[in-house]
């Protein structure tokens, strides 16, 4: 393992980035690979994926099984579920999502790559950029993450020609740009032989660029807290009432964006009651401001009704209320979300009930057109629907926050999660539609 200390940790950033390609593309290799060159693999791990490559007749360690641990991964050589892994190197700390390539796991991509701020899409350089590479460009530039490295894997296989790379990057780039991908950053690769991983490739003297590892170091990572809306929604409301504490009050939660500051005037929502911060309880200490990620405890000038599922924002930066949501969403069950269909919405700390009054349009990744009217969504699939739900929330649009601007729908029988949404526009927004015919429900 690194011999990373606490110090240094703590003076490092925290990227999360997610992995994607297509079936057979290399995905698992390439983790692996980064996880071993890295030193992030325990001795006892490498010794037991030395063991299984082993009995299967292999020569060399194969590393994809440092990430595909079920059993059926292992079994059809394909990664199901979403993989985790936690890592660090003296410049940074990552949390990696290793996401599934085949198309009827989009919906895992999905989850992994939703609170990513770099998505690794793997291509195999004898095949190009094929359809599960634009499908998965496109769910990256839908779920706005803010960069996509693009790893041309395999090189080995095509004699390291630089010819093929360029065709490739130069392929990808301009359909990314098409979605309005900020930023693409193309490097050649060979997961199994290490070129350019965390290692530079000693056969690819033409490519200049930083190897996998060194942009994934180096890569900006946007912390900068004072231009968030700030959003605190409220998890838990703190009232002791002991001795010591007679009259003490305060509504506890994670902020979801943003800065809070003592002193700062702020509003309640759904209510819009507006006072004043008094204090904030950071750790059972009390500090003077706090910030995005940080589970704090605030406490209010006036004593006014707040509950959880509140949201607690500055009143000169409160979002509008609504009970009418329209976003884009992957449907992730297996029964189809239909219209007239009726959920329970989650969003943030609040959960109200509401129903799907409409999916205007059906999204084809592969091509990026639209099915009008498709009346409903099946597992895997990406569209838009309009939502009424039976109270008003404080919806943030999915392109000024990713945090308050995402919820997921839930079937309301059982708790199965249904469907993640992404309020607001799209990179391929719909044609305006009527609302569906009103079917009784009173609100």
């Amino acid at each position: 393992m690194s011999t990373t200390t606490t110090e240094e940790l703590s003076a490092t950033t925290l990227l999360r980035f997610a992995t994607a390609g297509s079936v057979d593309d290399g995905k698992s290799t390439l983790v692996g690979r980064l996880l071993h060159d890295s030193k992030s693999v325990l001795a006892d791990q490498l010794e037991a994926v030395e063991r299984v490559s082993a009995g299967r007749g292999q020569d060399a360690p194969d590393l994809a099984l440092l990430t595909d641990g079920l059993r059926a991964e292992r079994e059809q050589g394909i990664t199901i579920d979403v993989a985790y892994r936690y890592f660090a190197t003296p410049r940074r700390r990552f949390i990696l999502a290793d996401t599934p390539g085949h198309v009827q796991y989009t919906r895992n991509m999905v989850t992994g790559a939703s609170t990513a701020e770099l998505t690794v899409i793997l291509v195999d350089a004898r095949n190009g950029v094929v359809e599960q590479t634009r499908r998965h460009a496109a769910i990256a530039a839908l779920l706005r993450v803010p960069h996509v490295v693009l790893a041309v894997n395999k090189m080995d296989l095509v004699g390291y020609q630089e010819s093929v790379f360029a065709r490739i990057a130069e392929e990808f780039t301009a359909y990314a740009t098409e979605l309005g991908v900020p930023q693409v950053t193309a490097v050649p690769i060979s997961a199994l032989a290490g070129d350019n991983v965390v290692e530079p490739s000693a056969t690819m003297d033409w490519y200049g660029g930083p190897t996998v590892l060194e942009h994934l170091e180096t890569v900006p990572v946007s912390h900068d807290l004072a231009h968030c809306h700030a959003r605190l929604p409220v998890q838990y409301v703190i009232r002791p009432q002991t001795a010591e504490h007679p009259d003490y009050r305060g509504y506890a939660g994670q902020i979801a964006a943003g800065t809070f500051r003592v002193g700062d005037e702020v509003t309640v929502l759904p209510s819009g009651r507006t006072t004043r911060i008094a204090g904030i309880d950071l750790l059972g200490e009390p500090v003077d401001a706090a910030w995005t990620t940080q589970s704090v405890t605030v406490l209010l000038q006036d004593d006014i009704d707040v509950s959880r599922g509140d949201l607690i924002v500055p009143s000169k930066d409160a979002p509008a209320t609504t009970q009418d949501v329209e976003a884009t969403v992957c449907h992730v069950a297996d029964q189809p979300l239909t219209v007239g269909h009726r959920v329970l919405l989650k969003h943030g700390t609040r959960t109200v009930k509401a129903i799907v009054k409409d999916i205007p349009s059906r999204l084809t990744l592969d091509d990026l057109s639209l099915h009008p009217h498709p009346g409903r969504l099946a597992a895997n699939d990406i569209g838009r629907v309009k939502l009424r739900t039976a109270e008003p929330l404080p919806v943030d649009s999915y392109a000024d926050s990713r945090r308050t601007g995402s919820f997921i729908l839930i079937d309301p029988s059982d708790g199965t999660t249904l469907t993640a949404g992404m309020v607001g526009e799209s990179f391929a927004t719909p044609e305006p539609v009527k609302d569906a015919a009103d079917d009784g429900w009173d609100f």
